[in-house]
């Protein structure tokens, strides 16, 4: 399988090279030359394969011959090694729970796939790798334990300032080892052009690859949650439509690719917070990035999303064919407040706020008779205690290895500027 830019003024490369460069040197994304449909049988009877069977057939064909089959398959196994159970909320609606990995955001999967591909390559080289990841809440934390204590890769996230809950930054700033924080004086989107910059400055020496979601080892894998959910739903529900927090469009883009591998899933609702980018360009055809806004819903809080041209190249950059599975919806922090409110009320369910913009999502999109719908849940609601405990009036228990981590000392570096994260980095 060989990579290409989607800016088209680069070689195309291995999964290999694309995993270790992260950004092609023409600063374009990289995207799989060709999709190969997986096999009918497959798709078919997917409740008769085991969840480590499904993400191999799927994931193998990206990754080819670079990684032997036999380690591939243990690649997976420890990628996955937990439940992503469906739980039915109404008659034509269930959220898809992601949040039963380590650090309790769907970023485990991402996280962990990577570290261990990239594990692999690096394993007989000299030189150390340096992971470089924007975080706007939940990557930071995923990368670090997925990196953390792997050999000849050392990890540095930036992410903004007084921007991620009291948890996240735990999460990403106590681990110490080989991992670095990097507190920005900024948005999300500051910490994602540092990054960006970093990748095409010449003048760093050091090895750089990233771990946000526009590298392949951490989108492609995100397309497992798909196929696990339909498994679970498939036998008694035949029109599924996904309603997906959307962010940097990493995820649901993924969920895209599962649809091009075969998965009938009949409709994709990417549903944003205040940052609003994507539900405008779908009424007028008009991308135009803007600065992102501090929401309750943080990690979604994005004004130019990277993974969105990856979307519009698997539909070849038709508006019509993209609007005949896609919708997108975005919702103010009062709607998410309140919508948090009746799915405790309706359901005795607790939804964080980035699931409870995913559930208005579905109400928005006004599911038909024989649709069900799926909303993501990415994080455990203990992540955005604050705002969950004082939108619900109730005390949520938090658990025992997130208790050990609050009480940790945070340690970052602050920086303001690229030049002072350029400084970092060559020292």
């Amino acid at each position: 399988m060989k990579y290409h830019s989607l800016n088209n003024n680069s070689e195309a490369v291995s999964f290999k090279e694309a995993v270790v460069k992260g950004l092609a040197p023409d600063r374009g994304l990289y995207f799989p030359e060709h999709i190969t449909p997986l096999s009918k049988e497959l798709i078919e009877n997917l409740d008769q394969y085991s969840n480590e069977e499904i993400a191999f057939e799927a994931i193998k064909q990206f990754v080819s011959d670079e990684i032997p089959s036999n380690t591939l398959r243990q690649i997976v196994s420890e990628t996955i090694n937990f439940d992503f159970p469906v739980v039915t909320l109404q008659e034509n609606i269930g959220t898809l729970e992601l949040f039963h990995g380590p650090t309790l955001a769907f970023k485990d999967v991402g996280a962990r796939f990577m570290a261990r591909c990239l594990g692999y390559f690096n394993a007989k080289n000299t030189e150390k790798v340096i992971v470089l990841v924007a975080t706007s809440g939940d990557t930071g934390g995923a990368v670090a334990n997925g990196f953390l204590g792997v050999d000849g890769v050392d990890v540095v996230i930036l992410y903004p300032s007084g921007k991620v809950s009291e948890i996240q930054e735990k999460q990403l700033t106590t681990l110490g080892q080989n991992i670095t924080a990097l507190e920005v004086n900024g948005v999300f989107d500051d910490c994602q052009d540092m990054v960006k910059s970093a990748f095409l400055d010449n003048e760093i020496s050091r090895q750089l690859t990233s771990a946000n979601s526009i590298n392949v080892a951490r989108w492609l894998p995100q397309m497992f949650y798909y196929f696990f959910a339909y498994k679970q739903l498939y036998k008694q529900h035949s029109n599924i439509v996904f309603s997906v927090p959307s962010g940097n469009f990493g995820n649901i883009c993924a969920g895209m690719m599962a649809q091009k591998l075969g998965l009938p899933i009949r409709h994709f609702i990417a549903a944003t917070n205040v940052n609003d980018t994507v539900p405008q360009f779908m009424k007028d055809g008009k991308y135009n990035p803007k600065a992102s806004k501090p929401t309750i819903s943080n990690a979604m809080d994005v004004g130019n999303p990277s993974n969105f041209i990856r979307i519009q190249k698997l539909f070849n950059h038709s508006l019509e064919d993209l609007q005949s599975i896609f919708s997108s919806y975005s919702f103010s922090d009062e709607l998410t407040k309140d919508a948090m409110q009746r799915i405790y009320n309706n359901s005795n369910y607790i939804a964080d706020p980035h699931g409870a913009v995913g559930y208005l999502g579905l109400e928005n999109y006004q599911l038909k008779n024989d649709e069900f719908g799926v909303f993501l849940e990415t994080a455990h609601p203990v992540k955005f205690l604050d705002v969950v405990e004082s939108t619900l009036d109730k005390k949520i228990e938090i658990p025992k290895d997130i208790k050990e981590i609050i009480t940790k000392e945070k340690k970052s570096i602050a920086i303001s500027t690229y030049e002072d994260l350029k400084s970092f980095l060559n020292k």
